[in-house]
């Protein structure tokens, strides 16, 4: 399943990194509720970001190496104490997320060429200064392994209705994201809605604890 969920958030990426130029375009995928949109982003899942220097989306991309591995070795203890298969495809699936979005930090620097005169590129404050013609000097991020940026592309377009109070009107939910967010996503939210199955007490404690 990892496997599976892997090739597939790599393969569209690539596909779009290949195929899509980053602009305001983009593809209904389901009607226009539903579409496919290129951009990269330097920071965490949906888009959001770490800070301006070297350091801040290093420790990002380490600490990503990190959890990957605390991962694989809780993956590995609960599959040995044999729990529910539902609760080991839960940790798969935040485990293959995690690992899909630090690929793309990790290579695609140096698999793919990089134009500091990009708009996702630029990194005010980063102090690496480049001349982008008729758009001037511009700052951008820093390159490297695991300096890269995240592609994403999927959005849905969907805005509350005008009546709502403080939401009419505005976008349900705004963020540009790719198969490895959806699939960190999927995993906590099964195990938030099943933690009861996932974590059940212990009847034996329970019965000490009652005098039984």
């Amino acid at each position: 399943m990892v496997a599976l969920i892997l090739f597939l958030d790599q393969f569209i990426k690539i596909y779009v990194k290949t195929h899509f130029s980053p602009s305001d375009d983009y593809y209904a995928v389901f009607g226009d509720w539903f579409v496919l949109k290129y951009i990269e982003n330097q920071g965490m899942a949906f888009g959001t970001t770490f800070g301006n220097q070297m350091w801040h989306k290093l420790a990002l991309s380490i600490f990503r190496v990190v959890a990957i591995i605390g991962i694989c070795y809780y993956w590995y203890k609960q599959a040995k104490e044999g729990v529910r298969t539902e609760f080991l495809i839960a940790i798969g699936l935040i485990l293959a997320g995690a690992t899909g979005n630090l690929i793309d930090s990790m290579f695609y620097d140096f698999i793919f060429p990089y134009d500091p005169c990009m708009g996702y590129n630029h990194l005010e404050g980063s102090g690496i200064k480049t001349d982008c013609g008729i758009f001037g000097e511009k700052e951008t991020r820093h390159t490297g392994f695991l300096l890269g940026n995240v592609v994403d592309m999927f959005q849905f377009q969907v805005n509350w209705p005008e009546w709502m109070p403080w939401l009419g009107g505005k976008e349900v939910f705004p963020a540009i994201w790719n198969v490895a967010d959806a699939s960190i996503t999927s995993g906590v939210i099964l195990v938030f809605i099943r933690q009861r199955k996932y974590f059940p007490k212990k009847k034996g404690k329970e019965n000490i604890e009652h005098g039984a």
